[in-house]
């Protein structure tokens, strides 16, 4: 879909992107596939060029962050070590990058990996590990809970334990995190919200940021009930932002567990059109967090189900036309680069 790119001097720090190549794996997945599987099926194979092209189809994206997704594992680790494979693999992609040969985009300028923390005090070295593969560049895990007593909610091969943020050798492990100075991304969905309260609360002083609004559902036996969890989701998202210790993510309703559009993947909704389903969960997002402890996510290419790279920002930015230059620049680069630590990619003001 065409449109015109709505403030497009606005400088933007994507903070959530994924790379990887699942050809390989696709075949391994059962049929038929979960929509969230299907709608990847074009972007199977996402990684530099991809994201370049994205991140410069119109808006402007000065640096990006990647998010881990089990990419590029090491085959010769053992198993705790096998994620330092993925750390290394997108350092390349950044430093490619920071070459300067593709312009001044700095894609991955951050880079959030992944260790088993259920291991406890053993994480300890996988996270020495992961930071030693990119000391300038990985700045935190995400360790995603994400799961629901309905199968079909997520799909395979996607379910973490049931309650894993409430677990004592979970916990062990998330200790490991403040001792090295590292973030955490949360990634859950709507219900269990709960458990990253319980978790914010146990750790004041852990920087901690929740992916997708919370992750409101629209699949499966959720089907249809967003109006009906809406005040749940609500209430939850300001019992979180109590927490000051916690940022959270605006964006990730353009994925297939959202239905936000549930026409997909790539529905060719309009930005209008996204800006008046997502305008709900956004600005109680932002009420509750304010404009300091909230960054606009494009979630790609998982939110390429519902929203095309540039259709997406210009939803956010209808959605925010009546902030302030400063509350914007919070949202769109600010807060990102504070919270991970990468305030040197930001313009001077």
């Amino acid at each position: 879909m065409n449109e015109e790119i709505l403030e497009p001097d606005l400088p933007i720090i994507d903070p959530h992107h994924h790379l990887w190549d699942l050809r390989p794996l696709m075949g391994a997945f059962p049929e038929p596939r979960h929509d969230f599987l299907e709608a990847l099926i074009d972007n199977a194979y996402y990684t530099f060029d991809q994201i370049h092209a994205h991140a410069t189809s119109g808006h402007n994206v000065i640096g990006t962050v990647f998010m881990e997704c089990g990419a590029f594992y090491r085959a010769d680790a053992d198993d705790a070590m096998k994620v330092v494979g993925e750390v290394e693999f997108v350092n390349g992609v950044a430093a490619q990058s920071a070459s300067g040969l593709y312009g001044d985009l700095r894609l991955c300028a951050a880079i959030i990996g992944h260790a088993d923390l259920l291991a406890g005090e053993k994480a300890a070295p996988v996270l020495e590990a992961l930071g030693d593969a990119s000391p300038d560049r990985f700045k935190g895990i995400r360790h995603q809970g994400a799961w629901d007593a309905d199968p079909n909610v997520l799909g395979a091969p996607f379910h973490a334990p049931e309650g894993l943020y409430r677990d004592a050798s979970f916990r062990e492990g998330f200790k490991q995190l403040g001792r090295q100075g590292l973030t955490f991304d949360a990634w859950v969905l709507e219900p269990q919200l709960p458990d990253v309260i319980d978790l914010a609360r146990a750790f004041p002083d852990q920087p901690i940021c929740l992916d997708h609004c919370g992750t409101p559902l629209n699949i499966a036996s959720y089907r249809g009930k967003l109006h009906e969890r809406f005040d749940i989701w609500r209430h939850n998202i300001h019992e979180l932002a109590k927490c000051e210790n916690v940022t959270i993510k605006l964006g990730g309703l353009a994925m297939a567990f959202c239905g936000l559009p549930e026409k997909g993947p790539a529905a060719g909704t309009s930005s209008e059109d996204l800006a008046a389903m997502w305008r709900p969960y956004i600005q109680t997002c932002i009420e509750a967090f304010g404009t300091d402890r909230a960054m606009f996510e494009s979630n790609y290419p998982v939110d390429y189900w519902g929203a095309e790279y540039p259709v997406l920002w210009n939803a956010f930015k209808r959605i925010t036309q009546g902030a302030s230059a400063d509350e914007k620049h919070a949202l769109y680069a600010g807060n990102a680069a504070r919270f991970y630590g990468i305030e040197h990619i930001l313009p001077k003001r």
